[in-house]
């Protein structure tokens, strides 16, 4: 009679961020078992598995995969496979197919992408109300985090350091169509619960946003705990960097969030998809324009021009959705010019060394 492959036993943690039955066939051989990445160095992963914390190296495929393109290589919130050597080292394995990733435009090579973090459920768009928020980098951040999959959710922080958050909020609901806003303070602890509520069922949130508007603040206050550094924004307005790199945080009752550095810039990349969704409303008035390819800018029976005039739609708004498309088209040219010049040296090498073997 055959023995069924025992089953690995996941402990209550991984229950509680997100882990699925349906993983535990990816680890099957006996020296495996399924992790969670909570951070990522150079080389070496922090991995929460059934046996508790451990730090893991890379085995030979997921390097393999890596050197392919690195938008394969593990990140924050990946679950993972990880094997356990007779000599006691740990390596990953495989990396599992993630449901939802955010996934940014590399700094200064823009036509590939980089993975900030996997498996959300949540993207928080964390916007300090002090000083006021620019509408411009919300609706950016909205696009990113529309794009990942995940739910997105604005969270504007510091709102004991302002006299009208509610009129703010009112003003960041208009341009975040679909979305929640919520205030925050980490002083007062304004909204934390509702944080801890969005938190609820095993939900993994990622905090995406500028340094120094709270986001490892939030952090602390939904852990009950000092367990990030934290700094205040500079005079000038500009943050300073407190977290250097992305790490998974499990919450004591249920859920985890990721905190990620501070975002000076974001690239999209492939972000059509997100860009449709952060300007619905605009999307929803173009599908009534007279025609189908209409740039709104002046073409007869638009309906976007309409509601710039009846005043239903900020001249701002289109503005900055026109000035995403325009970036994004530019985006996925550089893209396509590289996988291009990427099949042309494959088959230049394919040439070559067919050439040699006659």
């Amino acid at each position: 009679m055959r023995r069924s492959p025992p089953q690995p036993y996941i402990p209550v943690v991984l229950e509680t961020i997100g882990y699925r039955p349906e993983m535990a066939a990816w680890a099957a051989h006996e020296d495996t078992r399924i992790g969670r990445v909570t951070r990522v160095d150079r080389g070496v992963a922090g991995v929460l598995t059934e046996g508790g914390p451990v730090r893991s190296g890379f085995g030979c495929g997921v390097l393999s995969e890596m050197a392919r393109d690195p938008i394969d290589m593990p990140c924050t919130g990946d679950f993972v496979v990880v094997r356990d050597w007779p000599d006691h080292r740990l390596t990953i394995e495989r990396v599992l197919p993630r449901r939802t990733s955010v996934v940014r435009a590399t700094a200064g090579e823009q036509s590939r992408g980089q993975v900030l973090c996997a498996n959300i459920d949540l993207a928080a768009v964390v916007i300090a109300l002090h000083p006021l928020p620019t509408m411009a980098k919300l609706e950016r951040l909205l696009a990113l985090a529309w794009d990942s999959g995940a739910q997105p959710v604005v969270v504007l922080t510091k709102a004991d350091m302002v006299g009208d958050a509610p009129l703010v909020a009112q003003d960041v609901a208009a341009a975040a169509p679909a979305v929640e806003v919520v205030c925050t303070s980490t002083r007062t602890g304004l909204g934390i619960a509702r944080l801890r509520e969005l938190l609820a069922s095993r939900n993994t949130m990622a905090m995406l946003g500028s340094s120094g508007h709270g986001k490892s603040s939030l952090t602390n206050a939904l852990v009950g705990a000092q367990v990030l550094a934290t700094r205040d924004i500079r005079d000038d307005g500009r943050g300073r960097h407190t977290s250097v790199r992305r790490e998974l945080v499990v919450l004591p009752g249920g859920g985890a969030v990721i905190d990620t550095p501070g975002l000076r810039g974001v690239g999209l990349i492939d972000a059509g998809a997100g860009l449709v969704d952060a300007f619905s409303d605009i999307s929803s008035l173009a599908a009534a324009c007279r025609f189908t390819d209409c740039a709104h800018g002046g073409e007869p029976d638009c309906a976007v021009t309409a509601a710039i005039a009846d005043g239903s739609l900020p001249l701002r708004r289109l503005e900055s959705w026109q000035k995403l498309m325009r970036e994004q088209a530019w985006m996925t040219t550089r893209k396509d010019a590289r996988l291009r010049a990427a099949r042309n040296k494959a088959r230049s090498r394919l040439r070559e060394g067919g050439t040699t073997r006659g």
